[in-house]
């Protein structure tokens, strides 16, 4: 199979692992794959997902806030505090509008969260939930985050569904837990579904199933592209872009166009043809510094 760099958004359905749902996409597009954030294995919704040479843009992905759809059920706090885990904890459901003042007074902007025990976070070079799995008393780290928004949608007692904007680094189940103590209850989440990351949407995902949509998906990555934040763009002449494909970057004198403006740190490279041949980190002037993928080398593997 040729190397194929792409962008993709994908969606990732209840009741498999992030690892499986990607299996479509190392047989359809390229190997080598990276994302933009898992998903648990109860959760659905939308993974952005890079392959090839892009794999190196993660950390730009990385960054990016999210959106989420939570459903989290009061009365009961379970060990991985989804609806897998065992029963450690019950309690009264609150009444709504405890719910309101809580997620109003202590929800929004700039909280401390734990992360949940049985999570991917590393202590002491192991992963947390290996340490749980093995009966140890993990102890988790504390780590600021940020709450844009966090809106309800339905109250059905003891279900709560609310619509969440948030940082990364943000775990929904954790959230779940310290909102039903806040309230003086016990919770756990029993759906999440990712509805956004950044500039992109779960309405724009496809089924990684789906190899012919997958395939036409991965020839539009080019847009996507453009529209991750700090991303700009450059056209360079014919000189140029021959000289790029073994890897010299493009000197000013041969940008022939440019969208670069100020705080971009990227760029795509284009030819005249709107071909993107690279993605380059860039000065304040916007001139390229240094080369991080050459999708433009896929054409000559």
């Amino acid at each position: 199979m040729m190397s194929r760099s792409s962008l993709l958004l994908l969606y990732k359905e209840a009741g498999i692992t992030s690892f499986s749902s990607l299996k479509p996409v190392k047989r359809t597009i390229d190997r080598k794959v990276g994302h933009a954030g898992t998903l648990d294995k109860f959760a659905e919704g939308l993974m952005v997902v890079l392959t090839g040479s892009y794999t190196k843009l993660n950390p730009l992905l990385s960054e990016l806030d999210k959106r989420y759809e939570a459903t989290i059920m009061f009365g009961s706090e379970t060990s991985t505090l989804d609806p897998e885990g065992d029963v450690v904890a019950t309690a009264e459901a609150p009444h709504l509008d405890t719910i309101r003042k809580v997620l109003e007074e202590q929800f929004l902007g700039t909280i401390v969260q734990s992360p949940p025990v049985y999570s991917a976070v590393h202590i002491d070079g192991k992963r947390a939930y290996r340490l749980a799995r093995s009966g140890e008393d993990v102890k988790m780290p504390e780590r600021e985050i940020t709450i844009f928004s966090l809106d309800i949608l339905t109250w059905e007692s003891p279900l709560l569904r609310v619509a969440v904007h948030c940082s990364k680094g943000t775990y929904i189940r954790s959230l779940a837990r310290d909102i039903a103590v806040s309230c003086g209850s016990r919770g756990h989440l029993i759906a999440l579904k990712r509805t956004a990351i950044g500039p992109f949407s779960l309405d724009e995902a496809v089924d990684p199933e789906d190899a012919e949509a997958l395939s036409e998906h991965a020839e539009t990555s080019g847009t996507r592209l453009l529209r991750i934040p700090r991303m700009g763009s450059m056209t360079v002449d014919a000189e140029a872009a021959k000289r790029l494909m073994y890897g010299n970057l493009p000197p000013r004198r041969a940008i022939i166009a440019s969208s670069v403006v100020h705080g971009d740190t990227f760029a795509t490279v284009q030819d005249v043809s709107g071909r993107i041949l690279a993605v380059v980190g860039i000065d304040g002037e916007g001139v390229p510094i240094k080369v991080f993928s050459l999708p433009c080398m896929e054409s000559r593997i």
